[in-house]
């Protein structure tokens, strides 16, 4: 694996997970929109992550590749959560309740995205730890050749 490869891949999953950080904080946000562009409620977002630019192993020995291994994450899609309901609450005083007086929430739980906002952050800075390290390796090889 090549040292700028190593900084790569680090960088695409520092990149990835701020954006799923980008997506919770929106979920967060519109807990309480009751009515989008579209007139419902507003729909949980999820983020879905795949391997960058995948080398297989019969490409790598026939010479197709120059390295074989991970090259990085993408974010392939954010799609919205349809299987979980959206939270009904009476309050027939509400712009938005239908006619039985519910009025519907969007089907964001603040515990579930706080969860999911630590698991960004520590694999955030997981890639950050990564990073550094590969950068310590650099800088010390740069001070092989270098004299006393």
């Amino acid at each position: 694996m090549a040292l700028f490869q190593a900084f790569d891949i680090c960088a695409s999953g520092m990149t990835a997970e701020r954006f799923r950080t980008d997506i919770i904080a929106e979920n967060v946000a519109n807990v309480n929109t009751t009515r989008t562009e579209d007139g419902t409620p507003y729909r949980r977002q999820i983020v879905t992550f795949a391997e960058k630019d995948k080398t297989t192993f019969r490409d790598f020995l026939s010479g197709h590749s120059r390295s074989y291994g991970g090259n990085g994450v993408k974010v392939t899609k954010v799609i919205e959560d349809e299987t979980t309901d959206f939270i009904m609450e009476y309050d027939p005083a509400h712009p938005d309740a239908d006619e039985n007086g519910y009025v519907s929430y969007p089907n964001v739980n603040i515990v579930t995205e706080m969860t999911n906002l630590i698991d960004a952050s520590r694999a955030y800075e997981a890639n950050v730890t990564a990073f550094n390290a590969f950068k310590g390796m650099a800088q010390s090889g740069l001070q092989v050749g270098k004299q006393s």
